[in-house]
């Protein structure tokens, strides 16, 4: 497995822990750090992803809601909700990272940690994203920031 990859798995547990977290702590990514030991390969680019979400969610959140019809970020599951807010970072702030290299690990990362239907549900919206993007039609930041 690619250090990529595994710092994409690493950024959906600690976003993951931070949305199901009840009491705020005040270093959560910290924490979660101390606790699941990183390889230092991985360590750059998932600060990156953990980073840029958290930096964006409002910005990513209102493109994942705009793009998931007849679901609110609410009514998903946490798994599905921090892959798309991990690979909408990548769609909207990573210019380096092809689209559809998010959109693929992104689905393989919902199929292992989530549900049987996370895969599709995941392509669906994402897709949705791209081909927006494509035509020019989704009001979202340009791709260069957060480089």
């Amino acid at each position: 497995m690619g250090t990529r990859r595994i710092s994409r798995e690493q950024a959906l547990q600690a976003l993951f822990y931070m949305d199901m977290q009840r009491d705020p702590v005040e270093d959560p990514i910290g924490l979660f750090c101390s606790c699941f030991a990183q390889d230092k390969p991985t360590e750059p680019f998932f600060h990156r992803l953990v980073d840029g979400v958290k930096e964006n969610r409002n910005e990513i959140d209102a493109v994942i809601e705009r793009f998931s019809s007849n679901w609110r970020l609410s009514r998903m599951s946490c798994v599905d909700r921090n892959v798309l807010r991990i690979a909408v970072f990548e769609l909207l702030f990573c210019a380096d990272i092809p689209p559809k290299v998010s959109i693929n690990e992104a689905i393989d990362v919902g199929k292992r940690f989530g549900t049987e239907e996370s895969g599709a549900f995941i392509n669906g919206i994402l897709d949705s994203i791209r081909l927006a993007m494509q035509n020019n039609t989704v009001d979202c930041v340009p791709k260069t920031a957060g480089q």
